[in-house]
């Protein structure tokens, strides 16, 4: 293969890929959704609990909801938690809490929660997303 040939690949399959990511991240449809309640809470610990809904269909692994929140400085995110999924294509509720290593503030914060799986692919689990949901929300002291 010449060097013309394999840079043309190479840009082919680069091009496939940045493609694809935001389809990776996007809701799946209408059967497929997950939603973020307007509040979270903080409480005196400095705990953060974050809800909401979700809706996921055929999952061959483990799923699970994921959720992390963001004030002030966007470029830094916390993990809040995660809970098992269940993907029977009926709603259900999921609530994370945790502790994030710089403490949050009463006010408006962002918060991203995301329902994926860890789909088995040739032997080994690799991450499937059903469903990304962001939102500003107000986090309250409790």
């Amino acid at each position: 293969m010449s060097l013309r040939s394999a840079l043309g690949s190479a840009a082919g399959a680069a091009l496939l890929l940045v493609a694809a990511a935001p389809a990776a991240t996007a809701s799946a449809g209408p059967y497929e959704s997950v939603t973020v309640d307007p509040t979270g809470s903080i409480a005196p610990d400095g705990t953060v609990t974050l809800s909401g809904t979700y809706r996921c269909l055929g999952n061959s692994g483990p799923a699970f909801v994921s959720s992390s929140v963001s004030q002030g400085d966007s470029a830094v995110r916390h993990g809040i938690g995660g809970t098992r999924a269940v993907c029977d294509g009926m709603e259900h509720s999921w609530e994370n809490s945790g502790k994030p290593s710089d403490p949050l503030n009463p006010g408006p914060a962002h918060v991203e929660a995301t329902v994926m799986e860890l789909a088995p692919q040739g032997g080994l689990p690799l991450p499937r997303f059903h469903a990304v949901q962001q939102q500003d929300i107000t986090l309250t002291g409790s």
